[in-house]
């Protein structure tokens, strides 16, 4: 049975978590990064949401920005952030300890970077339970051992006095999540969990979060640069890109009816099976935007195939969809438009054109 150690507040009614609005910049030489520029969501509790974007597009700053885990000098901060109805945003480190742990938690990209190297593996687990629950060393180190068990640990107790290099890189990003979920948290942030791991060891970490999600009736926001990650262990799926939020749907809705070029050259960039073995891969063209002097427009209209003058010139405003009022997508043109499919003509005929001017030059030089 899984160690459920659960805040009371968790029966209150309304989202769990509410963003209006929130901006992060920082400041720096070459002028400020709008790393996060306007982002408006809520998640409700027990549910999970996944954070989908490129390098560079908002994701790990955005949930840094929720947990509050900015740099205090160069930063810039606006909006609303609420967290089970209470403002959070404006609040200082020393005032956020008592969130993190015990409400909050995150999971980072690196298990070997996160974890102290010359600390036993049962005082890192044990600590926050003596700092956050008032637990003694004994309780603590006990429920530490029940915690790797809940995160399929073999011999849990001999574990608990191994240090981080003693174990395999699953093993450590399994001990990671232990940490995050001692205090038991109503709300768990997972930075990219799965990068450094193989794919079999990425679904059975994946498979962990979802498992003990539901066990402990937890929301969970899975940050990834891959949709394919948050396909099968999301509720409702939110892509960045430049810093902004330019579509979100619940996960049946978004692939069923994605609206955003984005998003769909995201999916499009997936490997897939049935490829032939040597099969390009559908790379993104160009590079993300400066976010120092981000375009006019879209911020994917210089990499969008689809673009017109509109979109180089104006921005657009995020919208619903006409058949689901939660379906939110920026596009002027979105996927399956009139004018997408316009475009698509236009991309072909120019496609045709470039080719027949190839096969006549090889024919010339022959």
């Amino acid at each position: 049975m899984s160690t459920q150690i659960q805040a009371s507040a968790r029966d209150i009614d309304g989202p769990l978590l509410e963003l209006e609005d929130v901006t992060t910049h920082f400041k720096t030489p070459r002028g400020v990064v709008r790393a996060v520029d306007g982002v408006s969501f809520s998640l409700d509790r027990g549910k999970a949401l996944g954070i989908v974007g490129e390098s560079g597009s908002g994701k790990t700053i955005l949930s840094r920005s929720i947990m509050g885990l900015l740099p205090p000098r160069g930063t810039i901060r606006g909006g609303s952030i609420k967290f089970e109805g209470r403002e959070i945003g404006n609040l200082d480190r020393k005032a956020m300890r008592s969130v993190w742990g015990k409400e909050m938690a995150m999971i980072f990209q690196d298990p070997m970077t996160s974890l102290n190297p010359v600390m036993k593996i049962g005082r890192q687990i044990a600590e926050p339970l003596q700092i956050h629950l008032g637990m003694t060393k004994q309780n603590a180190l006990a429920t530490a051992e029940r915690l790797l068990q809940d995160v399929r640990i073999p011999e849990a107790k001999r574990r608990l006095e191994q240090y981080p290099h003693e174990m395999s890189g699953g093993m450590r990003q399994r001990v990671m999540i232990a940490i995050a979920l001692a205090c038991g948290p109503t709300a768990l942030f997972a930075d990219e969990p799965t990068t450094a791991l193989d794919v079999t060891v990425q679904a059975q970490i994946l498979d962990l979060l979802g498992e003990q999600r539901r066990d402990r009736n937890m929301s969970l926001v899975l940050v990834t640069h891959d949709l394919g990650v948050v396909a099968g262990h999301t509720d409702e799926i939110a892509v960045m890109y430049g810093g902004k939020l330019v579509e979100k749907a619940s996960t049946k809705g978004l692939f069923a009816n994605m609206k955003m070029p984005y998003t769909e050259a995201l999916l499009n960039s997936i490997p897939k099976l049935e490829d032939r073995s040597h099969t390009r891969l559908n790379a993104i063209a160009g590079r993300p935007p400066d976010l120092v002097n981000p375009p006019k427009g879209c911020r994917f209209a210089p990499r969008c195939p689809y673009a017109v003058d509109k979109c180089v010139n104006e921005e657009p405003p995020l919208i619903a969809t006409a058949e689901d009022p939660n379906h939110l997508y920026a596009c002027w043109y979105p996927v399956g438009s009139e004018g997408y499919h316009e475009a698509k003509v236009r991309i072909a005929a120019s496609k045709h054109a470039t080719d027949a001017l190839a096969a006549t030059s090889a024919a010339g030089g022959n």
